[in-house]
C-alpha cells in the first residue's frame, strides 16, 4: 500500500506542476484537462481518478500552500512580534513565488482567492480571542486581516518584490496587523 501512496502523490504532484506551468503560460481559463495531462505525461482517464475537474486540482494546490503557511505560522511562539510573522510570510512567498503568483494572480480564478481568504479567516478566528468591547465584529476583522495581507502579497509580487522580506514584515505589522488586532482581538503577549 505504501508504494501506491507514493505513486498517487507523484501523479498528483505532476498534475499540479503541469497546471501551474500552463496557467503561467496561457491563463487559467485557457487551460484544458487535456493540456494538463499531456504536460504531465499522464493518461487522460488517470486525471479523473484523482480530480473531478481542474478547479478541484487548483484548490488542492492552494490547500497545500495554505497548509504549509499555517504550519509555518503556527510554529511561532505566542506573543510573537507581528513583523517577525510577516517576515516568515514574505520569505515563504519569495521562496514559492512562482506558485503564489499563479494562485493569487489575475490569471487564476477569483474563487480561489476567496477560498484562501475563507481558510485564512477561519484560522485567525481560531487563533485569537475576540475583544468583547470591540466595535468591529471578530469575523469582519479576521476577513480584513487576511484579505489585506493577500492584497499586500499581491502588490509585492506584481512589483517584482522590490523590498526585502524583513522590510515587508515591518510594513505588514504597521499597515495591517497592529490596527486590526488591537481593535478587534485580545492580544496574548505571553
Amino acid at each position: 500500500m505504501h508504494v501506491r501512496d507514493r505513486r498517487v502523490k507523484r501523479t498528483q504532484n505532476l498534475l499540479a506542476q503541469a497546471l501551474l506551468a500552463l496557467i503561467a503560460e496561457k491563463g487559467y481559463d485557457a487551460v484544458t484537462i487535456r493540456d494538463i495531462t499531456e504536460r504531465a505525461d499522464i493518461g487522460y482517464a488517470t486525471f479523473f481518478r484523482h480530480y473531478r475537474d481542474k478547479d478541484e486540482l487548483l484548490r488542492d494546490v492552494a490547500d497545500v500552500v495554505i497548509n504549509e503557511l499555517l504550519e509555518l505560522l503556527l510554529g511561532q511562539q505566542p506573543g510573537r512580534d507581528p513583523a517577525t510573522v510577516g517576515q516568515f510570510i514574505f520569505r515563504y512567498v519569495a521562496d514559492h513565488s512562482a506558485v503564489v503568483r499563479v494562485l493569487l494572480g489575475s490569471r487564476g480564478p477569483a474563487s480561489l482567492v476567496q477560498h484562501v481568504i475563507q481558510r485564512g479567516s477561519e484560522n485567525v478566528l481560531r487563533q485569537n480571542k475576540p475583544r468583547p468591547d470591540s466595535p468591529v465584529p471578530a469575523e469582519i476583522a479576521a476577513h480584513h486581516l487576511v484579505a489585506s495581507s493577500i492584497a499586500l502579497i499581491q502588490w509585492w509580487i506584481e512589483h517584482d518584490m522590490p523590498y526585502s522580506p524583513e522590510r515587508m514584515g515591518e510594513i505588514y505589522r504597521q499597515l495591517i496587523v497592529q490596527p486590526t488586532l488591537t481593535s478587534a482581538f485580545i492580544i496574548d503577549l505571553e
